[in-house]
């Protein structure tokens, strides 16, 4: 049980793939189009349940549960080989 007023994430399907814009690439099309939402738990519920979170900004928001206290993450993706040979090609000699 998490108790009302708990910090949580919840996730809510915006748009089903039959849905989704007919000019997405195919990959994109076949899958649904979900938002993640972390705010205030409004009242007591089980993970997967459909809830009410209050967000920080006041906005109500429904959705399933998926995690209480969600810790910051933060990602910019996998490593880009092609990173390092435009930075090499931007700073010319320098490095070299």
């Amino acid at each position: 049980m998490i108790d009302k007023g708990r910090y949580v994430r919840i996730r809510r399907t915006l748009l089903k793939p039959e849905d989704r814009s007919s000019n997405l690439p195919e990959e994109t099309k076949l899958v649904p189009y979900k938002m993640w939402v972390k705010g205030y738990l409004q009242e007591d519920s089980d993970l997967f349940d459909i809830v009410d979170v209050k967000t920080t900004t006041g906005r109500i928001e429904t959705g399933r549960l998926k995690e209480a206290s969600p810790a910051y993450k933060t990602n910019y993706g996998d490593f880009v080989d092609e990173a390092l040979k435009l930075r090499d090609i931007i700073l010319g000699d320098y490095y070299e």
